[in-house]
């Protein structure tokens, strides 16, 4: 039988480079260990010095707290630190480094020397390191430290790298790939220690690689490192979450940026790491704004309550887990994902200008095309329809018959908005046909119905079809001027947020066709929008109210609707948020009815909202011409008048109000959702549904109504270009660089 081998402890010095090898994997580690050692010891100034990739020589120097002359003889011994006294301290680290292994390790593989010193001491100390001992400088000198010249700080000097570890420096690529992770760790820690100056360059090199100031921001930091093209494009993000105990802060680039492979900076408690989770769930949100194979950069620091963070999962820290780490990840994916959503409206594209002598693609369509007469060369991807007399969407689209017949005689697009029924003949005379008081209860309220729904009433009205409207007009009367103090100042505020580049896009746009009842598209010069009908609409609203105080027209009802009963319905509707504690919806219905009667007469002079004496509605205030609010929300809006607006303040007042208003008024089409939206209409009953005016398709009056309103009325904000209520989904240069490759 073979002899059994017998087990036996490896000798120390063995085990120290086993060790070694796990913490010290190449000179970036070694490097990254220093300069968090540095920090730990408030360094303001860090200059790193390097020789054939770190392999030959690997320098650090500080100007940090230093090191006791009594602490130099176990500096470099395993497991000595200052920053962890028992393992409890762990759940609440703070600093970079904890175990005391660092220095230990690179002293088992290299050769180490250290000039220190502190703010008390009257002179350096210098000292140099073998196997975690002190070591003579040279034979036949004492090992102990010796007084020497130098500055506040501490000096390391790391020579000769893995010298004992044979295997180890084969494995290591060349001294020019070393030096280019070097770079990488410098370049990280310089963009997060803002407050530290960061210099790294080669030995016997005057100019350095790396070189930020202490006074430098985070911008220009990242400018200094990689680039101008990655700095303007730079998008800041935060995210703060009490309920998961972290906060995040960063820059990302927005979709004008891309690159070959992912810049990833990570730091979790200012410790530089890497999260797979993370990483990939970026890169998933980024597939939808950039092109295949390319990737953003991405700086990001994350603090987490450190008692929620294990630091000590590998000897290099590389790697840390915490709590809760996939509902983290969520939150900053969604954070990401929502700052993308807005920047993106402003995406543009580079082109490479053509070389002197080529020949451009000159033609006399292309000027047509373009709405100008032009002697410049205009190439193929710069061609785009700008005619309004051209074809929209629509006309790409079959329509249905039904539809056909039911537009005006005069046999143009627009159907006719004329105030009169259509249903005449079904009645005695022209009048509109009206609904009696105790018709509208009986249809519009159901005793002992806990969630009565408006749009299971028949699409319940106040007045039976849409065309039972008249409107008045006060054109006989002349124009007055507004001069309350108040609204100036809210009409100030319209014109100080607007956005410029936004304005020349609604002013110059293209409409393109509905996608849905509240998305449309429309085209400026090259790029393609998607646009939410919906915001726009209630911000132009806003601004006609404001533009247009005290100057409405009227909208008349042709039977007065009693305020009584539209506050009941609206709190029979789960949307007014009704419980019992408010009180009994009788007693509110009669309060709110109250209350508007006392305000009649400041609503009929300002708003033309006219209110008799008993309590009913008889008009709204005319904002467009052509256009007529859904009244499905009529119930709530009179609801939320009472109780949504601060009647107390004037400004406010008028503030709120408006935004009630616009909210009523806002674009909502009675539109069935199973629909088919493909066709132009479904059925000659959808071409009745009122979108604005009555008998007016809503497709038609988003096209001829809302979007030229847009076009010289809306003054668009900033937020627009944030919100997504502009999203931008095309851009014709650059589909043209990807099909002209087929």
């Amino acid at each position: 039988m073979a002899d059994i081998p017998s087990i036996r402890k490896l000798d120390e010095t063995v085990v120290n480079r086993i060790a070694a090898g796990e913490v010290i994997q190449r000179p970036a580690n070694a490097l990254k260990e220093m300069i968090e050692n540095c920090l730990d010891a408030k360094s303001t100034s860090i200059t790193v010095t390097v020789k054939s990739g770190g392999l030959k020589l690997l320098q650090i120097q500080d100007n940090g707290c230093g090191i006791r002359k009594e602490d130099m003889h176990i500096v470099c011994e395993r497991f000595t630190t200052s920053k962890l006294s028992k393992f409890e301290d762990l759940s609440s680290i703070s600093t970079y480094g904890f175990r005391g292994e660092a220095l230990a390790s690179i002293s088992h593989v290299a050769h180490v020397t250290i000039t220190t010193k502190t703010a008390h001491s009257s002179c350096a100390y210098k000292a140099s390191y073998s196997d975690g001992k002190l070591v003579p400088p040279r034979p036949g000198l004492p090992a102990e430290p010796k007084p020497c010249a130098g500055n506040k700080g501490t000096q390391i000097t790391v020579e000769d790298l893995f010298y004992n570890v044979a295997t180890r420096r084969k494995a290591l690529k060349s001294p020019g790939e070393e030096y280019s992770k070097v770079v990488d760790v410098v370049s990280k820690y310089s963009i997060h220690n803002t407050g530290v100056a960061f210099t790294l360059k080669k030995q016997g090199e005057a100019t350095a690689d790396v070189r930020t100031t202490s006074t430098a921001s985070l911008h220009d930091n990242i400018r200094a490192i990689y680039g101008t093209a990655v700095a303007r494009e730079l998008v800041d993000i935060d995210c703060d979450n009490s309920r998961l105990g972290f906060y995040m802060k960063g820059c990302i680039t927005n979709a004008n940026y891309s690159v070959k492979k992912l810049i990833f900076l990570l730091f979790i408690n200012h410790r530089l790491v890497d999260s797979t989770a993370l990483r990939r769930s970026l890169e998933t949100v980024y597939e939808a704004y950039l092109p295949k194979g390319t990737h953003p950069f991405v700086y990001m620091s994350l603090q987490i309550t450190p008692s929620n963070v294990d630091v000590n999962v590998h000897p290099t820290k590389h790697e840390v887990h915490f709590l809760h780490e996939d509902a983290i990840v969520e939150a900053v994916q969604k954070c990401v994902e929502m700052k993308l959503l807005g920047c993106n409206t402003s995406r543009t594209f580079y082109t490479q200008a053509l070389l002197p002598g080529v020949a451009g693609t000159k033609s006399s369509e292309s000027a047509d095309v373009a709405g100008k007469s032009s002697s410049a060369n205009v190439y193929a991807h710069q061609m785009v329809r700008t005619d309004s007399r051209e074809q929209t969407l629509h006309a790409f689209i079959k329509p249905d018959g039904k539809s056909v017949a039911n537009r005006n005689s005069s046999g143009d697009d627009a159907p006719s908005i004329s105030p009169t029924n259509k249903r005449s003949n079904e009645g005695s005379g022209t009048d509109p046909k009206v609904i009696d008081k105790e018709t509208f209860q009986a249809q519009y309220r159901k005793p002992n119905s806990v969630e009565p729904s408006i749009s299971e009433n028949k699409r319940a009205k106040l007045v039976e079809e849409s065309n039972s409207f008249k409107r008045q007009k006060l054109n006989q009367f002349p124009r007055r001027e507004v001069q309350l103090i108040s609204v100036q100042k809210l009409r100030e505020k319209i014109d100080k947020a607007e956005h410029r580049g936004l304005k020349d896009l609604f002013e110059e746009h293209k409409f393109v066709g509905c996608v849905t009842p509240s998305q449309a598209l429309v085209q400026h010069n090259t790029k393609l929008y998607l646009a939410n009908i919906h915001s726009l609409s209630r911000e132009l609203f806003y601004q006609i109210i404001m533009f247009q105080f005290g100057d409405f027209g009227f909208l008349r009802l042709s039977e007065s609707a009693p305020l009584y009963e539209l506050a009941l319905l609206a709190l029979e509707s789960p949307e007014s948020g009704w419980t019992p504690a408010d009180g009994a919806k009788e007693d509110l219905a009669q309060y709110i009815k109250d209350f508007l009667m006392q305000k009649a007469e400041m609503l009929l002079d300002y708003f033309s909202l006219e209110i008799d004496g008993e309590g009913n509605l008889l008009s709204l205030p005319l904002l467009l011409e052509e256009y007529v609010p859904n009244l499905n929300g009529l119930p709530m809006f009179v609801l939320r008048l009472a109780t949504e607006v601060e009647w107390d303040s004037e400004l406010e007042c008028f503030d709120t109000f408006a935004k009630e208003c616009s909210r009523f008024f806002s674009f909502k089409p009675d539109v069935n959702p199973d629909d088919d939206l493909d066709q132009n209409e479904a059925s000659s009953s959808d071409c009745k549904r009122p979108g604005t005016s009555p008998d007016v398709p809503w497709k038609w009056s988003v096209e001829h109504v809302l979007f030229p309103a847009f076009r010289s009325g809306l003054v668009p904000p900033t937020r627009f270009a944030e919100d997504g209520t502009l999203l931008q989904i095309a851009n014709l240069t650059e589909l043209y660089k990807v099909f002209e490759r087929c």
